[in-house]
């Protein structure tokens, strides 16, 4: 089988496993228990992760807080930032597209009594800057933007909104899931104070994520009890997962700009022989799109339908988190989509271990498909 759903989740590098494995039986100490060897030894892995961690989006190994995934770390800097703000703050502003990790947060507060603002997108699914300038008030705490869209693949004006935010004195937040290990991310430039991440998107383990928090930043804790985490997240530490995901981010550091390049080619290839099918519809901007993604319609075709006779490829219609959903994509309705396209809509999420033949499969598999569908319509 092919494949596909890269932006779900992916296959452990063979590099992070053999890292990872002794954390799981000779080196199984708790990074908490520094009175014994096997404490200090999983302490200093720890270590050794988070500036591997650090390094990759030019942040001080101090600013990584680990955490259990991207949501985890969504919540903490959302729900953490609103309790430790000042009074007479109580005002967020985010995208009406973010990932529901970021939207559920947002809809509890608003619960609590803060006040959210739900940013439109453009047709392109880019947010439109002047618009956000012009939503800001004097009680605005804090701006969240998803870096890169799990569904379109689309990247925001990362840099430019983190500017707005600094000299404003707002704190700014991205879930960078998607785009962490694929294109490249400094907090220091684009004046980020949060950043989202998780290992399963680079080729790591899933359950173990992490929160760049700079320094200075106030949060309210959200889990208590050891004080682990300088306090910010309590809990026994996972040790073999943080060894993975740091290895991972190692990886990406080292190889990223060749293997987006190598990315975009397949990617690239996979639309030119998909421009071919008559009425094929791509959603989202091509030109600002993490190299690996491809969201399209075929029209006249569900998704669902399509997927289900693809036997060969593992493809999704959208966000993992709501596969189990009847409701065609609020992302694509954001973006002014017809209904008949959303219904049809198809996700492409290619990796580190998809080939040129891979790709001319899948599309073979595809054009087979439709001219099938076609043909028995046709008959009917």
């Amino acid at each position: 089988m092919i494949y596909m759903d890269h932006h779900a989740t992916t296959p452990v590098d063979p590099r992070v496993v053999r890292a990872m494995v002794p954390f799981f039986s000779e080196k199984f100490g708790n990074a908490a228990s520094l009175n014994h060897r096997y404490g200090k030894e999983a302490h200093e892995a720890v270590q050794r992760a988070r500036a591997q961690i650090a390094r990759l989006i030019n942040a001080e190994p101090s600013e990584i807080i680990f955490t259990s995934g991207a949501t985890e770390s969504n919540n903490l800097a959302l729900k953490g930032a609103a309790g430790a703000a000042p009074d007479g703050k109580n005002h967020l502003l985010t995208l009406s597209t973010e990932h529901k990790s970021v939207l559920d947060p947002f809809k509890r507060l608003a619960l609590s009594g803060f006040e959210v603002t739900h940013l439109p997108v453009q047709k392109d699914g880019l947010v439109d800057v002047e618009e956000l300038k012009r939503a800001i008030t004097p009680r605005t705490i804090l701006i969240s933007i998803l870096f890169a869209h799990n569904e379109i693949g689309v990247l925001q004006p990362i840099a430019e909104i983190g500017r707005i935010a600094r000299e404003k004195g707002i704190l700014f937040h991205s879930d960078a899931a998607q785009a962490l290990g694929k294109v490249p991310i400094d907090v220091r430039k684009m004046n980020l104070d949060l950043l989202s991440m998780t290992a399963h998107k680079i080729y790591g383990p899933k359950g173990v994520g992490a929160l760049y928090a700079r320094r200075g930043t106030l949060l309210a804790p959200q889990i208590d009890g050891g004080g682990h985490e300088g306090g910010m997240r309590s809990g026994t530490l996972n040790v073999p997962g943080i060894v993975g995901f740091g290895k991972a981010c190692e990886i990406c550091r080292g190889r990223m700009k060749k293997e987006s390049a190598r990315l975009l080619k397949l990617r690239n290839r996979l639309l030119v022989g998909l421009l071919k099918i008559p009425g094929m519809n791509v959603n989202g901007s091509l030109k600002h799109r993490l190299p690996n993604n491809l969201n399209v319609s075929f029209p006249g075709v569900e998704s669902g339908e399509l997927l289900k006779r693809l036997k060969n490829v593992a493809l999704s219609s959208g966000s993992a988190c709501l596969s189990t959903s009847p409701e065609p994509s609020y992302v694509l309705k954001a973006l002014g989509v017809s209904e008949n396209l959303r219904r049809s809509a198809v996700r492409f999420g290619l990796g580190r271990f998809n080939t040129e033949k891979e790709v001319d499969a899948v599309l073979r598999d595809i054009i087979k498909v439709l001219r099938r569908r076609k043909n028995g319509a046709d008959a009917g």
